[in-house]
């Protein structure tokens, strides 16, 4: 397993711009997990680690498209009806086993091998049947219908690459090659945990003064979600003694270590002192809204990333800040999510030089373009306002303002799951 370098996370204290902030990241971080071989079945959402080479063509041969019927083309009357006779019938998974024959029609069936000499397939809707010949209308185009080996892939072609987060589609395609197992990355092992003596554990009793533990459950799934093998290390007391021995022994057997809040310069705040006794803590002041300081270190040899206490803005930045992290620790090639352009239906005042996250759903316009409806409630603490939104506009530092009708940039949740 890799190790992160003492300072892949030092940085001095002026606000930073997040694309600065992503860029330095990704030049100081890599992989820290290991490989491993396994099976087909396991590979989703994991990260492939070997470049897959395509060992022959797929389709494997020419094959049918359709239900209907094959011909030479130049058999046809282009200025009216053809009649050809039948001669043969060719169902999918079975070859006709000799070369076609000038002046006949062979019978085929959706994904059967063209017979040798065939060039084009007629739709059998489009055609009629008298006894043991068929009747073909004229237009039908050389070549219709019909499928040529490697159209998929070609043999020797690099269909995947190292790096890649394995989706539905590129099992499928890994299937199509015969491929039953991968050389994938190691799921990345984060530990998560939450400090204060406020905070309950859901379902406990909620005495005056306390909350439930929301963001940890909101980091653990985020987490699994984005493939990760996690350890919930419930909440821990508001002692520097006992959180320091927590994040010792987690970072052992742990490569990266996941909580919000506590890491700030209170009194209250142990999870500071515990990371610098144990390792290295550093802060990235960015200039992002909804976020306040976001802490990165190293405890032992595991990375720490701290997140702001605040639910909303534990969500905007993991997703755009701990989420990059993650995928590069994990060994991901670069995944940076689209921006889709929509039109405000909102107006809304920003401070420059701060990149401002506003939390939208989407909506019809009468011309059937999407507009974006902002949320009616902006605080930090309002966890319903991402569950009643679709995604969040992105409002560059240099923006100060938005009118209803402006073009705006949205991030849909879905592209950062």
């Amino acid at each position: 397993m890799a190790q992160l370098s003492d300072d892949c996370f030092a940085f001095g204290g002026e606000l930073m711009a997040v694309d600065r902030a992503l860029s330095l990241l990704a030049e100081r971080i890599g992989p820290v997990t290991g490989t491993e071989r396994a099976g087909l079945g396991d590979a989703l959402g994991r990260i492939l680690a070997e470049e897959v080479v395509a060992p022959f063509d797929v389709p494997p041969h020419d094959n049918s498209a359709v239900d209907g019927y094959a011909v030479f083309f130049d058999d046809l009357d282009p200025a009216g009806d053809t009649r050809l006779p039948v001669t043969a019938r060719v169902p999918a998974g079975r070859a006709l086993g000799r070369p076609g024959r000038r002046g006949e029609a062979v019978r085929i069936f959706t994904g059967a091998p063209m017979p040798e000499g065939f060039d084009t397939v007629l739709m059998q809707e489009d055609c009629r049947t008298d006894g043991g010949d068929v009747l073909i209308p004229a237009g039908i185009k050389r070549g219709a219908n019909r499928r040529k080996a490697g159209e998929d892939i070609r043999e020797g072609q690099v269909i995947l690459t190292s790096g890649r987060r394995l989706r539905p589609e590129d099992i499928g395609l890994l299937a199509s090659i015969g491929r039953t197992a991968l050389e994938l990355r190691r799921p990345l092992r984060a530990a998560v945990f939450s400090t204060g003596d406020e905070v309950r554990e859901p379902g406990a009793p909620l005495e005056p003064g306390c909350i439930y533990d929301a963001n940890r459950y909101v980091l653990i799934s985020a987490l699994r979600q984005l493939g990760c093998a996690v350890t919930d290390l419930g909440i821990l007391p508001d002692r520097v003694e006992d959180v320091r021995a927590a994040l010792a022994s987690a970072s052992r057997d742990h490569d990266v270590l996941v909580t919000s809040g506590g890491v700030s310069t209170g009194e209250e705040d142990h999870v500071k002192g515990a990371v610098e006794a144990e390792g290295a803590l550093h802060f990235w002041r960015l200039a992002i809204k909804p976020g306040r300081p976001v802490a990165l270190g190293r405890v032992g040899t595991a990375a720490l990333i701290g997140l702001p206490g605040n639910p909303v803005a534990v969500l905007v930045t993991f997703q755009r800040v701990a989420r990059p992290i993650l995928l590069r620790l994990m060994g991901a090639a670069a995944d940076e999510p689209p921006l889709f352009p929509v039109r405000a239906e909102f107006a809304y005042k920003k401070k420059a030089g701060r990149r401002e996250y506003v939390r939208v759903r989407l909506s019809r316009g009468a011309d059937g373009g999407l507009t974006a409806v902002k949320h009616p409630r902006e605080g930090a603490g309002i966890l319903s306002s991402m569950v009643e939104s679709d995604g969040l506009v992105e409002l560059p530092e240099e923006l100060t303002r938005v009118e209803p009708g402006m073009t705006v940039q949205f991030l849909p949740f879905s592209e950062v799951r």
